[in-house]
């Protein structure tokens, strides 16, 4: 079966790089004259039936945006078998021959009940800033989030500096703490914490004998302990006199702006892999990058397992 058209989607939380993939999968599906649809803000757009025709013309120019053109978004309802069965034919209704998913763990979780559902080629793109979907060493989004924490940090050091305060400022991340320590390497805090456990007693050390002269503390999001900033802001005030302390969540500042050049760079190799992988009618596959090699990971076995942190893998994380 020749593939003619194919639909695109972008779910769960946008991340820089999303547009870039989209023109790229629409460019390189074009040279072998396979038309593309983009489904409106994710999964609700299928089951809603709300798209736009894309071409080459009217992605020549989003390689450079943040966010996505197509919207993003989540739906319960494509959680459920009734929402997946009305998915399915919006797709036959639009002779739609095989999907793309641009998304998190959540987006991917969701296409995969679907995919052994049905039989449509169904390719799965990593895009998210918190780098934690298992198999790949980088996702859509990442590079660009740690430049837009470095950016801003950078600033509020300045003031730090200037004021003789602390700052202790809460990045993204989900529940792992990618952004928080490699965004820490660069910036050279006071301390960084960057999962669920930390020392209070240590931190408060590091800050009465500060002797590099930094007054950030960076501390990612985690859902374990809540308020993870605000908990160890808490803490510390109690006992530190030498300096002001104050909080600040970076929030989605993080997730907006222009891609980086890894992104980009990203993003044009997803897109095309998937598109050679929907005209091969592969199906259940995620495409990754791995120590700077495109691969392909299996679906099915990524939603059952978690990215493990590993803070040792600087060198084999960029391309």
């Amino acid at each position: 079966m020749k593939i003619k058209r194919i639909g695109i989607i972008t779910s769960g939380g946008d991340s820089p790089g999303m547009n870039t993939t989209i023109k790229s999968i629409v460019n390189y599906a074009s040279i072998y004259k396979i038309k593309s649809i983009g489904f409106k803000f994710g999964y609700r757009g299928l089951i809603l039936n709300k798209y736009k025709r894309l071409s080459n013309n009217k992605v020549k120019n989003i390689i450079n945006l943040g966010g996505t053109i197509l919207g993003t978004g989540r739906s319960k309802l494509f959680y459920t078998k009734k929402g997946r069965e009305i998915a399915y034919k919006n797709l036959n209704y639009n002779n739609i021959d095989g999907l793309i998913i641009i998304g998190g763990n959540g987006s991917l979780k969701g296409i995969s009940k679907f995919s052994n559902e049905y039989n449509i080629p169904i390719i799965g793109i990593p895009g998210t800033i918190d780098n934690d979907i298992y198999g790949t060493d980088l996702t859509l989004g990442y590079d660009s989030a740690l430049n837009s924490i470095i950016r801003s940090i950078d600033k509020i050091k300045e003031i730090a500096s200037s004021n003789n305060r602390i700052f202790i400022i809460e990045v993204m991340g989900r529940n792992t703490g990618y952004l928080a320590y490699y965004s820490g390497l660069a910036l050279s805090p006071l301390y960084i914490v960057y999962n669920n456990e930390y020392n209070i007693n240590k931190i408060e050390e590091y800050i009465k004998n500060n002797q590099n002269y930094s007054n950030i503390i960076i501390v990612a999001e985690n859902k374990y302990i809540g308020n993870a900033s605000k908990l160890i802001y808490k803490k510390i005030k109690k006992n530190i006199n030498k300096y002001e302390i104050r909080k600040t969540i970076l929030g989605y500042i993080q997730r907006g702006g222009s891609p980086s050049c890894i992104d980009r760079l990203l993003g044009f190799l997803f897109g095309k892999e998937s598109v050679k992988k929907i005209i091969n009618y592969n199906n259940n596959i995620v495409i990754g990058v791995k120590n700077n090699k495109i691969i392909n990971i299996n679906l099915n076995k990524l939603i059952n397992k978690k990215k493990k942190f590993n803070k040792n893998n600087l060198y084999n994380t960029y391309l």
